[in-house]
């Protein structure tokens, strides 16, 4: 029997963790569709001028299609399996394209977005579970984490795309680059046909043979007895041997034990990290700028590429040593710092800026203050930074490994699904926002982040470097916890530890035949 993949690309694990990634460049691609058509006189021209309400509820329309997406995975992943779940992504998201690229009017254009939506939302669930269910623990974080940094080569791509485009006169100036967008979606499925299954879903489908041969590929070279291999098997096996014992999986289970606490967790972290403002500094940068006093659409369009180049190079950091920095210093710290800058945006605007008129709508301007400018479009630059190499990689990685196999889909969907009912609600009511409240967005966002500080700091425990069975033992009922105290190799294993928790309660071959 064939393989069905492609075993040379799946004995590279570092090809096997970033290439599903290209899932979240999809959502990254959405985020900068619309930040780089806001000022463009074709597009609004042909949706009639939106208001601020219309306009978020455009932007939201997306982050609506997201919602429903990630609820879906909850049965989608457990049933398709990971792998077809990322392909069927994929097809809406290129049916999604098409219809924005040949709207007419408000209506078609947000049919378009909710079904693009619904492929980010999908793809946003289901890609961290799958990068954190088939790669090794010591480089887990740093492959998840490739999830957000893809995010950002969307954004950036995208928007170079539309100020390309923004050249060219008539509606072709943001068709195109929304029908381009549908070419990552093509690429993604092709090439995941070449890739494994889950080898934890294919366990956990009683599919025991191909999971160890793609945990052999995956960690060992293709050695089944690799010490790794053995590890992971082995441990897996009992996981799912445990949970099929407790009984079919429902969403009764997420309440179950130390489940709600978990899922507390990772629908927390998704929410905070909306609520950092960071997906406001993304979607409506060119507003902020234009409030900075910084006049002119290309100067402006060219401070916001320079904002996106930032928020790519930033997170290259990240990659490398979430591993190592571990995920609760990079929340707090990360969560600390854009506060920080958020306050100061915040504080220079209410101190030199004024209301005014800009194209016929009253606006929030600095005029005559070029240092006040200056100094608003570097906090807004450090914001980014401080987010990128800290609070985004770990907002995708954290879900993806404190639940149980049992649970994994549906928890990390709950939590998926959290962060985008808050990014519609964000993205909608930003624009409102700024044209009510002005300088006073920022503070709340700053003082978001201050509160996510103290409750990453009381409540997050630390996961780095744990096997996902391993991470188990930190949220055992009973067990001690103050996640202040778990350090990084609090509860770690070895082979002869599960080997000996063997001979405590019983072989596998005993506990598959009870």
């Amino acid at each position: 029997m064939g393989k069905g993949y492609n075993a040379a690309i799946a004995s590279n694990p570092y090809i096997v963790g970033s290439f599903a990634c290209i899932g979240g460049g999809l959502f990254g691609l959405d985020i900068s569709s619309m930040s780089g058509v806001l000022t463009n006189p074709h597009y609004l021209n042909q949706f009639k001028n939106p208001s601020s309400s219309a306009q978020g509820a455009i932007v939201a329309a997306m982050a609506a299609g997201s919602f429903v997406g990630a609820l879906a995975v909850t049965q989608l992943a457990d049933r398709l399996g990971r792998k077809r779940t990322i392909l069927l992504s994929c097809l809406f998201w290129v049916l999604g394209s098409i219809l924005q690229c040949a709207s007419v009017n408000r209506g078609m254009l947000v049919v378009g977005r909710v079904i693009s939506g619904i492929s980010v939302g999908i793809s946003s669930t289901v890609v961290p579970i799958y990068q954190s269910e088939i790669t090794a623990p010591h480089i887990r974080g740093r492959m998840v984490s490739l999830q957000q940094w893809s995010i950002t080569w969307g954004i950036l791509l995208q928007y170079f795309v539309q100020f390309g485009c923004s050249y060219i006169n008539g509606v072709s100036s943001f068709r195109i680059p929304w029908g381009l967008q549908m070419i990552p979606a093509i690429i993604l499925f092709i090439g995941m046909l070449f890739f494994p299954e889950s080898p934890r879903w294919l366990m956990d489908n009683e599919r025991d043979e191909e999971a160890l041969e793609i945990l052999a590929d995956v960690h060992g070279q293709g050695d089944q007895n690799n010490e790794l291999v053995q590890l992971e098997f082995t441990e897996i096996k009992q996981q799912v041997i445990f949970e099929k014992a407790e009984g079919a999986k429902s969403y009764r289970d997420l309440l179950q034990g130390n489940n709600p606490r978990r899922v507390l967790l990772g629908c927390s972290l998704q929410m905070w990290s909306q609520l950092t403002g960071m997906n406001v500094m993304m979607y409506y940068i060119v507003y902020v700028f234009l409030g900075s006093g910084l006049t002119g659409t290309r100067v402006s369009l060219i401070a916001a590429s320079v904002n996106y180049v930032l928020n790519v190079a930033a997170t290259v950091p990240a990659i490398i040593y979430i591993d190592r920095w571990g995920r609760r210093p990079m929340l707090i710290f990360g969560t600390l710092f854009m506060g920080t800058f958020l306050f100061l945006v915040g504080g220079l605007q209410a101190r030199f800026g004024h209301w005014g008129v800009v194209d016929g709508a009253a606006t929030w301007i600095i005029t005559g203050h070029g240092a006040a400018t200056k100094g608003i479009i570097v906090c807004s630059y450090l914001a980014v930074c401080s987010f990128a190499v800290t609070v985004g990689p770990v907002s995708w990685t954290y879900p993806a490994e404190i639940y149980s196999l049992k649970t994994r889909g549906k928890a990390v969907s709950l939590a998926t699904a959290t962060n985008w009912i808050f990014n519609f609600a964000l993205a909608w009511a930003t624009p409102p926002g700024f044209a009510n409240i002005a300088w006073k967005t920022y503070f709340v966002f700053g003082t978001f982040n201050f509160a996510a500080a103290i409750h990453f700091f009381f409540m997050f425990p630390e996961t780095v470097g744990r096997t996902l069975e391993e991470v188990e033992d930190i949220f055992k009922e009973g067990h001690p916890f103050a996640p202040w105290k778990i350090g990084k190799d609090t509860g770690k294993k070895t082979l002869a530890d599960i080997r000996q928790g063997d001979k405590d309660h019983g072989s596998i071959d005993e506990k598959e035949q009870v």
